[in-house]
């Protein structure tokens, strides 16, 4: 896929959700938005032209404990719900997402839905998944 069919999917995508006159892509390849309660972020690479598209689970202040991402990903192995996803650590950005990567431009009406159930996804993640995947890593303090 080329930088201008990725930026075109992105802006017409983020248009269709109410964001006014979005770029996008920008000059990078890179672009991002709030969609409801989800953040939702996009990468070009020229080299590839893959466009890959990340739903934010935990965004995290410090290096993940060990065995936390190692949680995650048991949980995607298990079969939790990924919205079409896979689990995806940032190291730069100490981030934990749910990804999806697009080597050819698919229809408008199919990329916003499987955008869709990778946001879903996100959420549940970076909410009921974080909290089981907290409860068996990080010990519980005794009394």
């Amino acid at each position: 896929m080329t930088r201008d069919e990725a930026t075109q999917l992105v802006q017409s995508y983020l248009t269709a959700q109410g964001a006014p006159l979005s770029p996008g892509l920008n000059q990078k390849g890179l672009g991002g938005a709030v969609v409801g309660e989800a953040q939702v972020y996009f990468e070009h690479s020229t080299d590839s032209g893959e466009l890959k598209c990340s739903a934010l689970i935990y965004r995290f202040r410090d290096a993940p404990r060990p065995g936390v991402l190692d949680g995650f990903r048991d949980e995607q192995k298990a079969g939790t719900d990924t919205g079409g996803g896979t689990v995806d650590f940032e190291s730069e950005s100490k981030s934990l997402f749910l990804s999806r990567t697009y080597t050819t431009r698919p229809i408008d009406l199919v990329f916003a839905s499987e955008l869709s159930k990778l946001m879903a996804a996100s959420l549940v993640w970076g909410d009921t998944v974080f909290e089981r995947v907290a409860s068996k890593v990080i010990p519980t303090p005794s009394p």
